[in-house]
């Protein structure tokens, strides 16, 4: 696929391969955090893709150099239609600095992992230059930064309460979630406007975009917010605010949200119903070269390296986990590709440069929900529930596994596999006798990694993660399932430290639970609030948005490295930051 290196089977970067097409003009021009891949697990690729699709022309400037003169925002000229804006796959402030506020020292979406190729509030950043350089031209911003930033949300880096993105980035218009049938529509209205600006055209009616209005239209179906001001004065109306949007977010049938922000008002209109199977098989079947840009030859890009030989067989999480952004991101609802759509993608990724008979992945946001959904969806559409699986699983749900391991045994099956793994996280509660044997015994290598993040019953309830009895259940099926097969595999558990509600006393029983299994966890993360979770909500305003009761929360350097400390028991230098607790 990419041994005879063409130019024009990659979505264009510079002049000369605007050139090279014959173009002296574009419709579209997207601004990406991110280095140029050309494959579906990327955002920028698939957007760009889709534009093309549907008959744009479109361009990417990959990782603009933000500084100096500018030239990177202005090497490809005026687009017809607009500038699309994203960070990339992280949000900026996630990618660049730790949990401890910590510069990173490398970035995976960059050539060699170099730091510092991206701008801290990335799509504030680029969209201010665009707006400066063409303030006639409409930006359109989304992506996960956007996203999740669409609302007023705490900002960890800074300690602050930020308005909705739309404010600070001075962008005509915000897409959230997946973006492809929003991108569509704006392109098609701005391309039969005469007048290129988006306040001649009426845009504010596309489902699953925000924008900035000084008026809007009231009804019955809106969901009013308390203003921006208003929660900056007090964390109690910021948590009450949390809990409308979460809430009108998990509906299917949802209600456009208002909130007063200065003397505007933000709008985000209701999401667009869950994408049909043909729908996403039809974006999976686009042109992509599963490959990063010809620009990066001989350059070593680690979130590539990572995906290269997997799959994502569905959208969506209906787990609800409270730290979380993939159900407000992706939705709860289930989006899946069909058996055909999954096996024409391998069909290619085996074309590939290096490629040796592996597939890294079989999975998706958690691997085993795929093809699920409502038993009778006139009651998903009634219901609110941020989880379909907290605290108990839903008596509405499919639980059928029979598609999913249907799809493991056709791709197993093919002449060119020797061994499919499923490297995407998996809920060990949501699981039968018969997946399980099969995920064990044949898409395991060697290491099966399950995310139980704490042993606590109080800190589990507040993270909506199934009671660590759970876990230990799976926990011995494993193990049977192992020696039955004469299999000698290691169950990877992943833990987090200083979650909103999770004391040193809770912190030192996860310990003594890890020390009884003999576990020395390696793999573990300090909690980061990013934006528009429960788990943030509660980590800036100290309460339960649900409840209103108070949350104990570990907000220092010096609580969060304590209770971090508690996951290296065993390590020497470790019990200077602990102490020595009784029973470790």
């Amino acid at each position: 696929m990419v041994a005879s290196i063409d130019l024009k089977a990659y979505l264009p970067t510079t002049k000369k391969e605007l050139e090279l097409r014959g173009w002296d003009e574009v419709d579209v021009i997207l601004f990406s955090g991110d280095a140029y891949i050309d494959h579906p697990a990327f955002g920028a690729a698939v957007i760009g893709r889709v534009l093309e699709h549907a008959g744009y022309k479109v361009a990417i400037v990959p990782q603009p150099d933000w500084r100096g003169d500018h030239r990177d925002f202005t090497k490809l000229g005026r687009p017809r239609l607009f500038f699309a804006v994203t960070s990339g796959s992280m949000d900026s402030m996630v990618n660049h600095y730790t949990a401890a506020k910590r510069l990173r020292s490398d970035d995976s979406y960059t050539p060699e992992g170099r730091a510092g190729m991206r701008p801290d509030y990335c799509t504030i950043t680029y969209c201010n230059i665009l707006k400066e350089l063409y303030p006639d031209v409409p930006i359109v911003i989304g992506g996960i930064e956007a996203s999740m930033r669409r609302l007023t949300h705490y900002d960890y880096w800074s300690d602050r309460l930020m308005p909705s993105i739309l404010v600070d980035s001075q962008a005509d218009i915000l897409v959230y979630g997946m973006g492809e049938k929003q991108v569509l529509a704006i392109a098609e209205r701005l391309a039969n406007s005469a007048q290129l600006t988006v306040d001649s055209v009426q845009l504010h009616d596309i489902p699953q975009t925000a924008y900035l209005t000084r008026q809007y239209q009231r009804s019955t179906v809106n969901c009013q917010l308390r203003s921006h001001e208003e929660a900056l004065k007090s964390k109690r109306v910021h948590a009450e605010n949390f809990r409308l949007i979460e809430t009108e977010s998990n509906k299917i049938n949802a209600a456009t949200i208002i909130q007063p922000v200065g003397d505007k008002y933000v709008v985000v209109n209701p999401p667009y119903p869950t994408m049909t199977t043909e729908e996403l098989d039809e974006i999976y079947d686009l042109p992509f070269q599963y490959h990063p840009h010809p620009k990066y030859k001989g350059k070593h890009i680690p979130a590539y390296e990572m995906i290269r030989f997997s799959v994502c067989m569905h959208r969506g999480c209906f787990g609800g986990c409270s730290f979380c952004t993939i159900a407000a991101h992706q939705g709860k609802q289930i989006a899946s590709r069909s058996e055909a759509s999954i096996l024409r993608q391998i069909d290619k990724l085996k074309d590939l440069p290096d490629w040796r008979g592996y597939l890294s992945d079989l999975g998706g946001p958690s691997a085993n929900m795929y093809g699920m959904h409502g038993k009778d969806m006139s009651l998903c559409e009634k219901c609110a529930r941020p989880s379909c699986l907290h605290p108990t699983i839903c008596k509405n749900l499919n639980q059928d596994f029979a598609p999913l391991m249907k799809i493991y045994r056709r791709v197993d099956a093919l002449p060119y596999i020797k061994k499919s793994f499923v490297g995407s996280g998996i809920r060990y509660d949501l699981m039968n006798e018969a997946y399980g044997r099969e995920l064990i015994t044949k898409h395991v290598s060697g290491r099966l990694k399950v995310a139980p993040e704490h042993t606590i019953s109080e800190v589990l309830k507040l993270m909506r993660k199934p009671a660590w009895q759970e876990y230990e259940k799976f926990h011995r099926f494993f193990e049977q399932v192992n020696t039955e097969a004469g299999l000698r595999q290691q169950l990877i558990p992943y833990f987090i430290s200083s979650h909103p509600g999770c004391t040193n006393k809770d912190m030192q029983q996860l310990a003594e639970q890890c020390k009884r299994l003999h576990y020395r966890p390696e793999q573990v993360q300090d909690f980061t609030p990013t934006p528009m979770t429960l788990a943030t909500t509660m980590f800036y305003t100290g309460l339960n948005p649900y409840t209103m009761e108070p949350v104990y929360v570990a907000r220092s350097k010096e609580e969060k490295e304590k209770q971090k400390g508690y996951f290296f028991f065993w390590k020497g230098e470790r019990r200077k930051v602990i102490g020595r607790p009784k029973g470790l």
